[in-house]
């Protein structure tokens, strides 16, 4: 009787940890097909200070030996055999995240994930066609497919990984965004919005503004009107960007150029959110057919020329 209260007493105990400078946990790799005995010696190697036969013991002593899963693990301070065998049990593996920000091209998310903490980077060397490729899209431009939304990932997982779930969730939000397209809209497919929405991504500055700028769009592509955006041009040139678009950049003819070519890009310039794939496709009625910063991020509507070259006067050259 004393004997297993004295084992009672103990897994309720914090298991001293053998913690390294700068690093307040134990990290713990589980191999997959590992039997508990050799669970229980990559936790004392890991850094738990408690004997490896009586943690074998208990692992055989609960019944669940065989249900603890591979994975990645981090023991905390204050974790108690019961709990340790719990966590392993139900594959509570540490859990990392990485954040693809809305407006993002595909080289920022491809920063991103190389800058993610203990993400396996899978696709380092690799060209975007072989990305695409690998993620099911073969000979599809990567730009804007890939929605940007926080991706939880457990410790060593590919960066691949996280691209294909990027993939398949824009797949999905399009799709949705689609099917709920307004029986006026000028756009003639899926594709077609995912474009237009990145535009509307990078033009919106306030979250206020953007079904009108979706609107405005709409409204120039109906009447064959040029789109003339200024983040096409930025895109179309690429590293040629400084950071100040000039007169002469507006001059230069590459794909992107909606001043010199009519219709929308070929292929998005960004990531567009769940926003700004609506108001591509129900966008916000309104007969505006320009706008222009009021320089606090908002933006001025006019439905036509003389109206919109007053809010230049007023608000970009201080007239």
């Amino acid at each position: 009787m004393l004997l297993f209260g004295s084992a009672l007493w103990w897994l309720q105990q914090p298991i001293t940890l053998r913690l390294q400078p700068g690093n307040p946990v134990v990290d713990l790799e589980i191999e997959p097909g590992s039997p508990a005995n050799a669970v229980a010696q990559t936790i004392v190697a890991s850094g738990a200070d408690v004997p490896v036969l009586v943690l074998q013991a208990w692992f055989r002593f609960s019944g669940q030996a065989r249900l603890i899963k591979a994975g990645s693990y981090e023991l905390v301070p204050g974790t108690s055999p019961r709990t340790l065998l719990s966590m392993l049990v139900r594959g509570e593996e540490t859990l990392k995240n990485v954040t693809l920000v809305e407006g993002w091209t595909f080289t920022q998310v491809r920063i991103a994930l190389q800058k993610a903490e203990q993400l396996e980077h899978d696709t380092l060397a690799q060209t975007p066609e072989i990305i695409m490729e690998k993620v099911g899209k073969p000979g599809v431009h990567p730009e804007g497919r890939f929605f940007p939304d926080t991706y939880t990932y457990a410790k060593g997982s590919s960066d691949l990984a996280i691209l294909k779930r990027a993939a398949r969730a824009m797949d999905k939000r399009l799709d949705a965004a689609w099917s709920l397209r307004s029986l006026d809209t000028p756009l003639t497919s899926p594709d077609q919005a995912l474009i237009l929405a990145s535009i509307v991504e990078k033009e919106t500055g306030k979250p206020v503004d953007r079904g009108q700028i979706g609107g405005v769009f709409s409204n120039r592509l109906r009447l064959g009107m040029l789109l003339q955006t200024d983040p096409t041009v930025i895109y179309g040139l690429g590293d040629r960007f400084d950071g100040n678009l000039r007169k002469r950049d507006l001059l230069l003819d590459t794909p992107y150029n909606t001043y010199l070519r009519a219709g929308l890009p070929p292929t998005p310039i960004a990531m567009p959110g769940k926003a700004a794939l609506l108001a591509a496709v129900r966008p916000a009625p309104t007969k505006a057919l320009y706008f222009v910063s009021r320089g606090d991020g908002t933006s001025e509507f006019s439905d036509n020329l003389e109206g919109h070259n007053r809010a230049v006067n007023k608000y970009i050259r201080g007239r």
